[in-house]
């Protein structure tokens, strides 16, 4: 009889971490395969891509993707591999008490915001479960630069007009409406609206839409340069634009999982 050939196994394309820009330029890493040296290979890919935007960039780990969470030594050893390829671990992201336990033993504090952005849509965030006994480290003091552009919550909201330039070190958060902007976005300055975003000069810096996780919001821009975009935590850097769309009109949003950006006609 002739033996039966066995076929290969199917390649695996699917990241074993799934990184999302998530506010005040932390970004969160949602572990879904726990292979250390996969893992810090694809984060020191993402750092030879964009070093200014990664290389010792604050990361949030969220073990969440996973079927359970890892030991201390493993945690330990994956924190490791993520500093060596140019990340900076900060924090771990609010599970249950058993995670809560897993940060104390690794002494890293626990952050909860970050859970909001991978809650269904219209329902609420896993971090709502969270003990009100738990106290979460305080996120660093805002630069003085930094501008809060807050509006009323809630559908039909209006929008936050922002008509003068946002420079480099500044920072302009539109909360739970939209944001439009009348001037340039500077290089390293930061712009960041639950609903969408409007630019009505050049964008050198990053917009960050859908803040909370809101996936139908956009990103509207007169003079596109970007060193980032994001809708809902899913991103693209300057180096991953085609170059035919850049100085021009763009519209960013959201398709699936796939964050596309296309000239406006």
């Amino acid at each position: 009889m002739m033996a039966k050939s066995r076929s290969a196994p199917a390649a695996n394309f699917e990241p074993a971490g799934e990184l999302r820009i998530g506010q005040v330029g932390i970004a969160n890493l949602r572990i879904r395969t726990l292979d250390i040296e996969r893992l810090a290979a694809e984060m020191r890919e993402r750092v030879e891509r964009a070093p200014k935007l990664f290389d010792r960039g604050a990361v949030v780990v969220d073990f969440g993707g996973l079927p359970a969470l890892p030991d201390a030594a493993t945690a330990r050893a994956l924190l490791e591999a993520l500093r060596a390829a140019g990340a900076l671990p900060v924090a771990l992201a609010w599970g249950n008490a058993e995670n809560e336990r897993l940060a104390i033993e690794l002494g890293l504090p626990l952050l909860a915001r970050f859970r909001a952005q991978y809650a269904p849509a219209g329902g609420p965030p896993a971090a709502a479960a969270a003990p009100s006994a738990l106290q979460p480290a305080p996120e660093p003091e805002p630069a003085p630069a930094r501008a809060a552009a807050t509006g009323p919550a809630g559908r039909g909201a209006p929008g936050h007009i922002q008509a003068t330039a946002v420079r480099s070190g500044q920072q302009v958060y539109a909360e739970g409406c939209d944001l439009t902007v009348l001037a340039a976005v500077g290089a390293g300055a930061e712009v960041i609206a639950d609903g969408s975003i409007h630019i009505y000069g050049p964008l050198r810096g990053r917009a960050l839409a859908g803040a909370q996780g809101n996936a139908r919001a956009r990103i509207f821009c007169r003079e596109f340069h970007a060193e980032l975009v994001a809708v809902a935590g899913h991103y693209k850097v300057l180096e991953d634009i085609p170059a035919d769309l850049r100085g021009k009109a763009v519209q960013v949003w959201l398709d699936g999982d796939q964050l596309k950006i296309a000239a406006l006609d």
